[in-house]
C-alpha cells in the first residue's frame, strides 16, 4: 500500500517560489504532481518516472521542475516565477502509468495549499 504526504505549501506573492516536498512510503514506479483550483479539474502539473524521465503541462514547462530523492522516499516540486493562476491545492500521486491524466494515478496524498497574490 503506498502513502503519500505532501508539504511544503503556502502563499507567495507572483513571481516568488515555492518548493513541495511529498514523503512516499510503498513501492511506486511514476509519480505525479497534479493540481486542482476551485471549480475546475484536477489536471496533471509533472510526472518522473523511476529512470528519472520527466514531462510537463506547457502552463508550467520551464517554471517548474520535479525531482526525486530515492534515498530520502521524497518527491519534490520546485516551482519558480509563480503566477496567480497557479494558486490551487496541490496533489502528489502515484501510478502505473506515464501520463499527466490524473484519472490513471490511484494513490494520492491528502494535498497542499499554494495561494499566489498578484
Amino acid at each position: 500500500q503506498v502513502r503519500l504526504a505532501e508539504s511544503g505549501g503556502d502563499s507567495v506573492q507572483s513571481g516568488g517560489s515555492l518548493k513541495l516536498s511529498c514523503a512516499v512510503s510503498g513501492s511506486t514506479y511514476y509519480m505525479g504532481w497534479f493540481r486542482q483550483a476551485p471549480g475546475k479539474l484536477r489536471e496533471g502539473v509533472a510526472v518522473i518516472d523511476s529512470d528519472g524521465y520527466t514531462n510537463y503541462a506547457d502552463s508550467v514547462a520551464g517554471r517548474f521542475t520535479i525531482s526525486q530523492d530515492n534515498a530520502k522516499n521524497t518527491l519534490y516540486l520546485q516551482m519558480n516565477r509563480l503566477k496567480p493562476e497557479d494558486t490551487a491545492m496541490y496533489y502528489c500521486a502515484a501510478g502505473w502509468i506515464w501520463t499527466l491524466d490524473a484519472s490513471f494515478y490511484a494513490s494520492w496524498g491528502q494535498g497542499t495549499q499554494v495561494t499566489v497574490s498578484s
